[in-house]
């Protein structure tokens, strides 16, 4: 799978390591995502969703059912 938060589309940027002689290699910086079930009440059931640590913010403070309405409609969440 790839590594990209399924609510917010959030993935690796590109970018450089730069050493003390500012030397400069081509790096990556990688979304902090983890691997979550969510119960939700409507649909009685549970899903797994691979979230950003942002999106988990989002979730614990508007609620998953919001978040994924949200997310349904910009097109991010296909379940």
């Amino acid at each position: 799978m790839s590594r990209v938060c399924e609510l917010t589309g959030k993935k690796a940027m590109v970018g450089n390591n730069v050493s003390h002689a500012m030397n400069k290699t081509k790096r990556k910086f990688n979304a902090n995502l983890i691997k979550k079930r969510f119960y939700i009440p409507e649909e009685d059931r549970w899903i797994t969703l691979k979230v950003s640590t942002a999106a988990l913010k989002n979730i614990n403070k508007n609620g998953i059912s919001a978040v994924l309405k949200e997310a349904r409609a910009k097109g991010f969440l296909n379940k």
